[in-house]
Order: structure tokens, then C-alpha cells, then sequence
């Protein structure tokens, strides 16, 4: 359970990011026949909101893992390679934010 109001608002921007603003720009482009020149500001809008609340996400995620790192670091140097792994997870949020953002910029 997540218990951190700020934790709660990322994850629930990155997951709505994720989700529901490439369904509704997908959906936009499909119904219309004549493409209308707000679809492609929806779409750059989503692209955009895709990438940059992704990044932010991971931003964050790593600033926290690398904070609890650092002190796990000093305190049990043999775990050092479990908190390099734990640090790069969070790029796979930016990596997914830009694969979506791809996919509704060519769509």
C-alpha cells in the first residue's frame, strides 16, 4: 500500500499517462475520417504528457532509491549490486513513457 500522498499523485499520473491518454488520442484519430488539425495537437499533447510525466516518475523514484542507497551502501557494502539493479528499474518507466509517446506521435 502506498502511504506517501506525493507517491500516490506520481504513480497515479504515470499510470493514467500510460493508459488512458493513448486510448483517447488512438481513438480520436480513428473515428474521424477528414483529420482534423486538433487531433494532431491532442496527439503532440499526449506524446508529450506520455514522456515528460514518465520522466518525472522516474525521477523521483530514483532520487528515493538512491537516498536509501546510499545509506545501505554505508552500512552493508556486499548489497551493492542489488542497489545498482534497484536503481536502474526506474529507467524502464522513462524507456515505456517513450515507446508511448513514439506510438502515439506515428499513429
Amino acid at each position: 500500500m502506498i502511504k506517501n500522498k506525493l507517491a500516490k499523485v506520481v504513480f497515479g499520473s504515470t499510470f493514467l499517462s500510460t493508459m488512458a491518454v493513448p486510448a483517447i488520442a488512438l481513438a480520436q484519430a480513428e473515428v474521424s475520417v477528414q483529420i482534423d488539425y486538433r487531433v494532431g495537437v491532442a496527439k503532440a499533447a499526449a506524446a508529450g504528457l506520455a514522456m515528460s510525466v514518465s520522466a518525472m516518475s522516474a525521477g523521483y523514484a530514483q532520487a528515493r532509491i538512491g537516498a536509501a542507497g546510499a545509506g545501505t551502501l554505508a552500512e552493508r557494502p556486499e548489497v551493492g549490486t542489488n542497489i545498482i539493479v534497484l536503481q536502474a528499474l526506474p529507467e524502464v518507466i522513462v524507456l515505456l513513457g517513450f515507446v508511448i509517446a513514439f506510438m502515439i506521435g506515428t499513429g
